[in-house]
């Protein structure tokens, strides 16, 4: 067995390490009510193997990470697969390092999830070890995107302890309008999750039942002399076809619920070779999304966030707002360093400047003044408590977009991250 080989092995099985011990944590929480012991002590109990089974987890994918490195020859986190596993990983030590401070075994609850989606999430990119490009051939590879990846999941551990504490706080059975509002955003935060969880299933789905769909699109173009150029690209989707390419022709479809053509063609303004791909991996999820959303509704016969409350009972809310701060003011130098500085340095070794606007650097910047003015917030305005805890939550929704959304859907110097 080769070192890439045992590599993904350990991959799989800190996925499925992380999985379970997110059962753990559920159960720390969950079985409290039908628990021989006291809910304190069963809560210590079930946290505490849950957060075992978490930490063989970590191991596993430490042992992923130090392999694959070994195998490909340069650290893992050239592009979307390694990266975002990268990350998976980062978020699971700012995880640990937190716990070791505050002791909460609930906040596990919510950081074993996000960690799981993330993992999950990588593996849908292509997971072949791919040659470096010539701009990240550098040591500064291993220094810029460690230490923003870094700040990063400490910002995803305060997201997580923001959301526990708007589920602990909003108050599900009041009826005023002020209380209302503020149910209904808790639930959308939820509800966004439920998309993403379903975007990652469907794309296993349908690749599990080999599914295939690809268009040949013709893209004219015009130079700076006026002559027109046309180029021929195929492009291959993963899931039905509800949109497809603008101007293409179809070179192979499977029938899925009776469905054997596009229904709509995309929009001529939307530009970009993968942009009707794109469209239609958003309109899936979101459909999706809203199904599985409705089947949890149903199943629980009222909103997922009223599901939830219950659950925070008993955890002291200044604890977890006092979380959900000091891991963002962990993240917050360690992000401005990566991020940033160490960005800016290595921006001016491969491509003669220090700062360019491209997408990822502008969105870099405004993730870094984002929590800048959260800090300032924070510190010099007294916003603490739901105002604090919301601006976390949106905070690493901007994150996200930063990672996700600037590499595989706006184009720059940054686009081979969404390889």
């Amino acid at each position: 067995m080769s070192l890439l080989d045992f590599s993904s092995d350990a991959f799989i099985v800190a996925f499925f390490l992380y999985c379970f011990g997110f059962l753990f944590y559920g159960v720390a929480a969950l079985g409290k009510k039908w628990s021989k012991r006291s809910p304190e002590e069963h809560t210590k109990r079930w946290g505490r193997i849950a957060y075992f089974v978490a930490l063989l987890g970590f191991i596993a994918h430490l042992t992923f990470f130090f392999t694959r490195w070994a195998g490909g020859g340069h650290i893992p986190t050239s592009n979307m697969y390694e990266f975002m596993s990268f990350l998976a990983m980062a978020i699971m030590a700012a995880f640990i390092i937190v716990d070791a401070i505050y002791r909460k075994p609930l906040l596990g609850l919510f950081t074993l999830p996000l960690v799981v989606i993330i993992v999950a999430y990588a593996a849908v990119f292509p997971q072949e070890v791919q040659p470096l490009i010539p701009a990240l051939q550098s040591y500064w590879l291993k220094i810029h995107v460690t230490t923003a990846a870094s700040g990063e999941a400490f910002f995803a551990v305060g997201f997580a302890a923001g959301l526990m504490y708007l589920l602990r706080t909003v108050d599900f059975t009041k009826k005023d309008e002020k209380s209302r509002r503020e149910q209904r955003w808790v639930e959308f935060t939820l509800y966004v999750i439920i998309v993403i969880i379903a975007f990652i299933g469907s794309v296993f789905a349908f690749r599990g039942a080999g599914y295939e769909a690809s268009f040949k699109q013709e893209t004219v173009t015009i130079d700076d002399s006026g002559v027109e150029n046309s180029t021929v690209n195929t492009v291959e989707y993963s899931l039905p076809p509800i949109f497809k390419p603008y101007n293409s022709q179809v070179v192979t479809i499977d029938s899925f619920l009776g469905i054997d053509k596009p229904l709509f063609e995309t929009p001529h303004w939307m530009h970009g070779v993968d942009a009707a791909r794109k469209l239609n991996t958003i309109t899936w999820s979101i459909i999706n999304g809203s199904i599985l959303y409705g089947l949890l509704r149903l199943v629980l016969r009222r909103r997922i966030g009223a599901a939830i409350h219950p659950l925070m009972d008993g955890i002291d809310e200044d604890d977890i707002d006092e979380i959900s701060y000091r891991a963002i003011a962990i993240g917050y130098p360690i992000f401005m360093l990566g991020a940033l500085i160490f960005a800016m340095i290595w921006a001016y070794i491969a491509w003669s400047r220090f700062w360019g606007w491209d997408p990822k650097e502008v969105w870099a910047l405004i993730t870094w003044l984002y929590y800048t003015a959260y800090l300032h917030l924070r510190l010099s305005r007294g916003w603490h408590g739901s105002k604090s805890a919301w601006l976390a939550v949106i905070g690493f929704v901007v994150v996200m977009f930063t990672l996700i959304g600037v590499n595989l859907v706006l184009v720059g110097l940054h686009s081979y991250a969404g390889v």
